[in-house]
């Protein structure tokens, strides 16, 4: 562990994943394209993904889903924007 560094059980269990190269990619603020744009996410950004939902059906960089990853409160991409290496689900659903 690194100094300053304090390990909590939700920490550990949270990775970061980039999203698709050269793509600026909207945040929402549910997990669905009629949701509100909340921010826009900059070029070589990661984000944690906390949970997933599913949610509006998207063609992205990395295919064609309808999963929804929530990487702050009230704030979800798309999954088909971020290279998690599956095409399912890779963090605990949403409740």
């Amino acid at each position: 562990m690194t100094m300053g560094a304090v390990a909590t059980p939700a920490a550990a269990t949270v990775r970061y994943y980039p999203i698709a190269p050269d793509t600026r990619v909207n945040v929402r603020s549910g997990p669905g394209t009629g949701y509100s744009i909340v921010r826009v996410l900059p070029v070589g950004a990661s984000v944690p993904i906390f949970c997933q939902r599913p949610g509006t059906t998207v063609s992205g960089y990395y295919g064609t889903s309808d999963i929804w990853d929530n990487i702050d409160s009230g704030e979800y991409i798309s999954d088909t924007y971020v290279n998690t290496g599956s095409d399912g689900y890779v963090a605990p659903r949403c409740s």
